[in-house]
């Protein structure tokens, strides 16, 4: 493929893109295939021969699209919301071009500069404490990470390495082998997967403990918890909280964990990923209590900011724990301008070595949308749960099971548990609308998360005229059943 062709595939395939979003609706936000369906559709082989851009493009039209799940569509309202934009999309296609793997800052000084650019500015527009700036003087900052499971990851094992060496100063009578089998980390039980996934990953037990009645970790749990591991010997290293749980958006109470972490030495690490875009909003100040305290913190802007993914910004109060912890240099790695006090060499405050430009669509995005913009897209999402709260509480069928929090409304069908499984059997069956469901103190319960491209209050209604319209249905098949069940136990008593 040279120049040419390449010009000519591209612009196709911007306008397959653009095609597919702007049509979205006309597609079931799930696929209708069966495992294996494009196995049978695929040579065993890659082709010998080079085959035209337009077969490709045609197959990804007719083998590709329909095996996926409409992420982007505003009927997808399982999980989080995960974002696209026009601008994010050309700032992928054009880091893609240039290419360049940014571990350290002579290998492409833009995509480190860049990125303490779009990091203060993120900083500044979620008005998170200045000590997490580059731009100011001291030891903290922020760095774009995958995901927050990688964010996560990282502070665990930072945390880990700090409390070794820590104990290893304190109690040299103990080998490293035994500080190490004597570490122990917390959260909560309605923490996200990659929480207790970081615990397995680190050789780190971590403790789930048992959130309130209204799903909040508070400090008496943990100091509780920990109290009880330092006199059985163990070692407290860290408390992941969690602001917007992932089963119901519960917000953990960061006052209280702090002051615990504190008194312990125990590092506190907050997974923002989706309740950080609303720290924005002056309307959420509350959300951000109690940062200013915390030792990091990580947001997905793959949720709220309009950026794909993958694309989840994280903060340091002092970047120096984890680059002491991971830092592992070889000659082929040093450059002239290593140590400067304003440019770091993020390859130290990752997992991996190799880095992504993605600084760049964050900033295409910022530019085009503007901090206003981007405000009143996360203000929309919070107004279209809204009007699903209400459409919930005005139908008496069926009731919320925790109250509602930015773009989340959990909410099941009145009765037993059997009933809200059945609905939404029948809703995934059909495929018009996508929904997972959850389970707290033995009650299942749907979770209607606003998400999509644009997402608008007719896509409300249409959800919920379909969720109302399968209640109704399985409710008269229900009706039908109990008569049939009846008639044949009368029949049966006749005989």
């Amino acid at each position: 493929m040279d120049a040419k062709m390449f010009r000519e595939f591209g612009k196709a395939a911007v306008d397959f893109v653009a095609d597919y979003l702007e049509n979205i609706r006309d597609h079931d936000v799930l696929p209708s295939v069966e495992p294996g369906y494009m196995l049978q559709q695929l040579p065993k082989q890659m082709p010998e021969s080079p085959e035209h851009w337009q077969h490709i493009l045609a197959d990804i039209d007719r083998v590709v699209k329909p095996g996926i799940t409409h992420w982007q569509s505003p009927n997808m309202h399982a999980y989080y919301p995960t974002s696209v934009s026009y601008p994010s999309i050309v700032g992928e296609m054009l880091a893609s071009g240039f290419s360049v793997i940014g571990f350290s800052w002579i290998c492409s000084p833009a995509c480190t500069e860049l990125e303490v650019v779009v990091m203060d500015w993120l900083a500044k527009f979620l008005k998170l404490p200045a000590h997490f700036l580059h731009e100011t003087e001291g030891p903290g900052g922020g760095v774009i990470q995958g995901s927050a499971s990688e964010a996560v990851l990282v502070a665990v094992l930072a945390a880990r390495e700090q409390a070794v060496r820590r104990e290893r100063e304190r109690r040299p009578e103990l080998s490293e082998s035994d500080i190490r089998g004597k570490l122990i980390a917390y959260s909560s039980d309605q923490s996200n997967s990659c929480i207790e996934k970081s615990g397995v990953l680190a050789a780190m037990p971590i403790k789930l403990l048992p959130a309130g009645e209204d799903l909040v970790l508070r400090g008496a749990a943990l100091e509780a918890a920990i109290e009880r591991d330092v006199a059985a010997g163990y070692i407290p290293v860290i408390c992941i909280a969690t602001l917007g749980t992932t089963g119901t958006c519960a917000y953990d109470d960061i006052e209280s964990l702090a002051s615990v972490c504190e008194a312990h030495q125990v590092w506190l690490h907050v997974d923002a990923a989706y309740a950080g875009g609303a720290f924005a909003l002056d309307e959420c100040a509350e959300l951000r209590r109690g940062l200013e305290r915390v030792d990091s913190l990580n947001f997905n802007l793959h949720k709220f900011m309009l950026v794909n993914f993958d694309c989840a910004a994280m903060w340091l109060r002092d970047a120096n724990k984890v680059v002491d912890s991971f830092n592992v240099d070889r000659i082929y790695l040093k450059h002239k301008y290593e140590g400067h006090t304003q440019i770091p060499d993020f390859r130290h405050w990752q997992i991996p070595l190799g880095r992504r430009f993605r600084a760049l669509k964050v900033w295409i995005t910022f530019r085009t949308l503007g901090a206003e913009g981007l405000r009143a897209h996360v203000r929309k999402h919070i107004q279209l749960a809204a009007q699903f709260e209400s459409l919930v509480l005005a139908d008496p069928r069926f009731e919320l099971v925790a109250p509602r929090a930015l773009g989340l409304v959990c909410f099941r069908a009145k009765g037993d548990n059997e009933i809200t499984s059945q609905l939404l059997h029948r809703l995934m069956e059909r495929k018009k609308i996508y929904m997972v469901k959850a389970e707290h103190g033995g009650r299942q319960f749907l979770r209607f998360a606003v998400c999509g491209m644009d997402p608008k209050p007719t896509d409300i209604e249409f959800a919920w005229r379909e969720i109302e319209t399968q209640l109704t249905a399985l409710s008269a098949d229900q009706q039908v059943e109990t008569r049939k069940a009846g008639e044949i136990a009368d029949l049966t008593q006749h005989l």
